[in-house]
């Protein structure tokens, strides 16, 4: 009865040997085993990476511009009478001389049935003097004098005419008609727009930086909501030589041919993609491996495994690239993602899959 207990003490000792064996014995390695662990995950980041490469680079600036046909003619009332008939609607193709309004031509302002009375009565009396002199009844220097009148004649009823009746003065296509049946044109308004509408004109603003880069004869794109399509290549034709004095910006007109169906018209506004400053063999690295305060640049570049801080100097860019005018070499290798968790000569770890694809493409 009494051996038991210390049967029971015994044994509980030997299993506290045993226990305190175990844990001097492998306690240290395991240990040693974490902390190496943990200190490479500390020490180590994680980047992906590009090469810095040469290719060509030019930015793609987007503008807003107003179109209208290659020629263009705006009808113009010269008189203040009462419309009293509009010929043809708007999308009709008419041709140069045909008549698009009538204006009141017994109107207060119009001359146009004292014009033609005289005109005629000119007329007539150049008829007489022709044959008075054939005659021998009238010295030349009398018919020449019934000449002028005649001519003088003429002329004014034309231009009273041209104030009732107003004409296309191009072929094309009527694109506005600013008034109705009965309406009081004013001196000046524009009644009607009539353009040739085969090859369009955009014109659009460019600020003073940029205009220094366009040329003429520089191609341009013009986009709109109608979807890819739509879009069609034209030319630079002619840039302004003075800025406005308000927005301190250049004019420039391009000229593009229309699509089939004749989608784009005057009055319309639309995209215009241009290229400005296209670099032929520019040394470019992805926008992502730079890193900026908004006064210096700086990229992390990886050598023997460390990312070393390197300042550069930038040019221009398009979006997803960035030229280096200085501070890199052709082939370099840049830190594209982890650039963040990086101090200068932060030990690094190149993602295996990316790193793969660079080195691919590099051979």
């Amino acid at each position: 009865m009494k051996s038991t207990p210390v049967l029971g003490h015994g044994l509980l000792a030997a299993l506290a040997v045993t226990a305190l064996s175990l844990v001097l014995g492998c306690g240290p390695a395991k240990q040693k085993a974490e902390a190496t662990t943990m200190n490479a995950g500390a020490e180590v980041v994680p980047v992906e990476t590009a090469l810095v490469e040469r290719q060509a680079l030019a930015v793609t600036k987007s503008y807003i511009g107003s179109l209208e046909g290659e020629a263009q003619a705006n009808i113009v009332a010269k008189i203040s009478e009462r419309v009293t008939a509009i010929h043809s609607s708007v999308g009709q193709s008419v041709a140069k001389g045909r008549t698009i309004i009538s204006l009141d031509k017994s109107g207060a302002t119009s001359q146009y049935f004292q014009a033609e009375a005289n005109y005629k009565n000119a007329g007539k009396n150049l008829e007489r003097m022709k044959a008075l002199l054939a005659e021998g009844a009238i010295s030349q220097q009398l018919l020449d004098a019934t000449q002028t009148a005649f001519d003088v004649a003429k002329a004014n009823f034309e231009a009273a005419r041209s104030a009732v009746e107003l004409v296309s003065p191009i072929s094309g296509v009527i694109t506005a008609l600013n008034v109705n049946l009965g309406d009081l044109s004013q001196p000046g308004a524009v009644l009607a727009t009539v353009a040739d509408i085969h090859r369009m004109k955009v014109i659009f603003s460019i600020n003073e930086a940029d205009v220094m880069q366009i040329t003429p004869g520089q191609s341009v794109e013009i986009q709109s909501e109608g979807g890819s399509a739509r879009r069609v290549q034209g030319r630079v034709v002619q840039i302004s030589r003075s800025a406005d004095v308000r927005s301190r910006s250049f004019e420039i007109k391009a000229l593009f041919p229309n699509t089939a169906d004749q989608w784009y018209r005057p009055g319309m506004f639309c995209k215009v993609m241009v290229r400005i400053s296209p670099r032929d063999n520019a040394l470019v690295v992805p926008a992502a491996a730079i890193l900026s305060d908004g006064l210096t640049s700086k990229v992390y570049k990886v050598v023997d495994g460390r990312a070393i801080s390197q300042p550069v100097v930038t040019g221009i860019s398009d979006g997803s690239h960035v030229e280096i005018l200085q501070g890199l070499q052709d082939q370099e290798r840049v830190v594209t993602t982890g650039a963040t968790n990086l101090r200068d000569s932060s030990l690094v770890a190149v993602a295996p899959a990316l790193h793969g694809q660079a080195a691919d493409k590099k051979e």
